[in-house]
């Protein structure tokens, strides 16, 4: 079943932006509820009414595609196409006001990401690509950043906040920290399309879900970001990207500092 991608990413960039607006609009008024896999896993009813917005928007115009979200306003489809979202991809941020968040939508057909959509709301800034067609950003191309050196280069770090995850991104950070330019800790659809744009020069993240990597991933790569994990491809449960040129360095660090990565 072929789709107007360019068209559907048109539909997406107007639903990140949506709630992203109903973000803002609700921030001082936002109930947080109990956590979920554990303490720092938190999720507000912004989070909830984030991903209703999205999901009922999809629904209407596409019934059959399956959903994949985070909070749980998923369902099966019949049409071979899915809907990976997440609605606020950096909670913690969002309810404590200290760093920044985003709304992520993806597109796949089969297992293929085919769009993806990344809106960070208070910059007003929309990341975005198509398959095949390069990635955006308000519109205009980017590309990952040119050739640095390891220890000039700015390397982005996402991981879930559980103790063992947390133990691993610390062993890679001791690891990385003498031989890099510097760090920034982001959330995980953040650190890759900053990545895209050339804002940092390479990053990992450790234990995500899906939906905080889908949109970013694809966007990252159609920059012309080199993405793997402990092998070729990238796994939820590893995913580093880096430069081309930065790649081989960066890589081989931090998979010598994750030996024992769980496989996903």
């Amino acid at each position: 079943m072929e789709r107007d991608l360019l068209a559907v990413r048109e539909t997406m960039s107007d639903l990140a932006s949506k709630a992203g607006r109903l973000q803002l609009e609700r921030r001082d008024t936002l109930q947080v509820g109990a956590p979920k896999a554990h303490v720092n896993d938190v999720v507000s009813d912004v989070d909830i009414a984030s991903e209703r917005l999205i999901v009922d928007a999809i629904r209407a115009t596409w019934p059959d595609d399956a959903i994949q979200a985070e909070e749980g306003h998923g369902s099966a489809g019949t049409t071979g196409w899915k809907w990976v979202i997440d609605p606020l991809d950096g909670t913690r941020n969002y309810i404590s006001r200290t760093g920044p968040w985003s709304v992520c939508i993806a597109l796949y057909e089969g297992d293929e990401a085919r769009a993806a959509v990344v809106h960070e709301p208070v910059a007003g800034e929309t990341f975005s690509a198509v398959t095949g067609g390069g990635a955006f950003l308000n519109g205009e191309k980017i590309t990952a950043s040119s050739d640095t050196t390891l220890e000039k280069a700015l390397v982005g770090v996402s991981f879930q906040p559980n103790v063992a995850t947390k133990g691993r991104a610390g062993r890679i950070v001791d690891a990385l920290l003498p031989s890099v330019g510097d760090i920034r800790r982001l959330p995980a659809a953040l650190n890759l399309v900053y990545l895209a744009a050339g804002r940092l020069d390479g990053g990992f993240a450790l234990d995500t879900n899906l939906w905080d990597i889908a949109a970013g991933a694809l966007i990252a790569q159609e920059a012309g970001v080199t993405l793997g994990g402990h092998g070729d491809d990238f796994t939820t449960a590893l995913t580093i990207g880096a430069t081309p040129s930065l790649w081989p360095a960066l890589s081989t660090r931090i998979r010598a500092a994750d030996p024992s990565a769980p496989a996903s």
